[in-house]
């Protein structure tokens, strides 16, 4: 489990058929080999490391529900390392569970933010709620409106600058995780009404 705060962002340095080589520093610091760390909001495990990067594999599955085929040597991902008991909870529960992938469909500066908007696959609808949390590439963010298939998202220059979200542009797909409270909602609404 994780809560959406990026750690750091890595750096892509190698891909040899279903593993990702990633460069990164704060994330090594207590690594072990089967460690959890969320990449780009995909919980992947940790097969391999040394003192300046890390090894996961990619599962099909992986690669067909994320954009995590789509990146490149030097691509940015967001790291996050799994949340420990004593962790303080400071964005929202993100499993780590990637749900689909959306397209950045704008992005506008406001005052000194940036309104992001960006298009949702259908099935995810449901689950976005304006004020509701969302993980977008693992960042815990608050939808600020919703319409029928795109939802908005209000970036502060601290997320701008310290996560991958500086190098997206309209166009560029990100991994996307509804908020779980929405799912176990239904699940149990569905099973009671039947």
């Amino acid at each position: 489990m994780f809560t959406g705060i990026v750690e750091e962002v890595g750096r892509v340095s190698g891909l040899h058929d279903y593993r990702f080589v990633i460069d990164a520093k704060k994330v090594l610091s207590d690594v072990k080999i089967g460690d959890s760390i969320s990449v780009n909001g995909a919980c992947l495990t940790v097969v391999e490391f040394d003192d300046r990067s890390f090894t996961v594999d990619l599962a099909p599955e992986t690669l067909r529900r994320t954009s995590l085929g789509e990146t490149g040597p030097g691509s940015a991902v967001n790291l996050e390392r799994a949340l420990s008991a004593s962790d303080r909870m400071g964005g929202h529960i993100v499993q780590g569970h990637v749900d689909g992938t959306g397209a950045i469909t704008g992005l506008a500066p406001e005052a000194d933010c940036y309104i992001m908007e960006i298009e949702s696959p259908e099935a995810l609808v449901p689950y976005i709620v304006e004020k509701g949390f969302i993980a977008v590439d693992g960042i815990s963010l608050t939808v600020v409106q919703r319409t029928q298939r795109r939802f908005t998202i209000s970036v502060i220059p601290f997320t701008m600058q310290n996560t991958n979200l500086h190098e997206k542009s309209v166009g560029d797909r990100v991994n996307l995780e509804a908020d779980i409270l929405a799912k176990y909602v239904e699940s149990l609404l569905q099973s009671r009404l039947g």
